[in-house]
């Protein structure tokens, strides 16, 4: 969503590069494109690619203040459990991440007790946040219409970011919790809700021949769940102490700077699709 701040340049209104902000936003939106339409799997290795970039970015930040994430089972997770529930489904997705909690458990007891409950929670805390979220976008891909799904994923999601920056920057004068995240604001918000509804029934007319309503429907609570997103990383990022979580991608700062109203999304987009649209596979 959008703010009312004022920057010096090159900075825009919203505190970012603007230039190289849209530069590897445009980046990432090829390489979805061409992972999406060439082989349909290779999107599954893009989304592992970028989820073990922001693992590594969350254990960094954790390690900042002390808490050391169990990395090895971790960083496996990350492979394994978005590729087991393309192949596999539901189930599997929810075996693998419950495997995954149980080895991360068992692995910090080699450090002792000291500082168990603390790592242990930060440990299931990422597992839950990154690679189980993520496998909810590899069950999207696999229904039968799944890259224009996932395409639907992306253009919702990226709707609610222009929509909020777009009316922020020119209206927004009241802050939602100027605590968590000052430049957040209610003028943003009504923005994003705007375009994410008419965004969300353009798509289910011409991506699925479904009736606008439903497109609607999914625009407003994917916009509420991308809020939310929005100022669970701004949360997590000020009781770190950090001010962006990377640099992998200029001008946005890490991936999960990116991927705040991305990673809820993966869940809403999926549960409002197999709800309106049906699973379309049959694992």
């Amino acid at each position: 969503m959008g703010d009312d701040s004022v920057d010096s340049p090159p900075r825009s209104r919203a505190g970012r590069n603007l230039p190289a902000a849209i530069a590897s936003g445009v980046g990432l939106g090829i390489v979805v494109i061409l992972s999406l339409f060439t082989w349909k799997w290779l999107f599954v290795v893009v989304v592992i690619a970028t989820m073990l970039v922001a693992v590594r970015e969350v254990i960094g930040a954790f390690a900042g203040v002390g808490v050391r994430v169990a990395r090895t089972p971790v960083y496996v997770a990350t492979v394994a459990v978005p590729a087991i529930a393309y192949v596999w489904g539901p189930v599997a997705l929810i075996a693998g991440t419950g495997v995954a909690i149980l080895v991360a458990l068992m692995w910090r007891i080699r450090r002792g007790y000291e500082g168990y409950v603390r790592d242990v929670t930060a440990s299931v805390f990422t597992l839950a946040y990154l690679p189980f979220m993520a496998g909810f976008l590899s069950l999207t891909l696999a229904a039968d219409n799944g890259p224009a799904r996932i395409v639907a994923f992306v253009l919702l999601t990226i709707s609610n970011d222009i929509g909020g920056y777009a009316a922020g920057v020119l209206f927004g004068r009241h802050p939602i919790a100027s605590q968590i995240s000052p430049k957040k604001s209610w003028e943003g918000l009504a923005g994003s809700v705007l375009l994410q509804g008419v965004v969300g029934a353009l798509c289910f007319v011409f991506l699925f021949d479904a009736p606008w309503w439903q497109g609607v429907i999914v625009g407003l609570v994917m916009t509420v769940t991308a809020t939310g997103g929005d100022f669970a990383e701004s949360a997590i990022k000020r009781d770190l102490g950090v001010k962006d979580m990377g640099s992998f991608l200029p001008g946005h700062g890490g991936m999960m700077d990116r991927f705040d109203s991305l990673i809820p999304n993966a869940f809403t987009s999926w549960a409002l699709f197999t709800l309106f649209l049906g699973a379309g596979v049959v694992f």
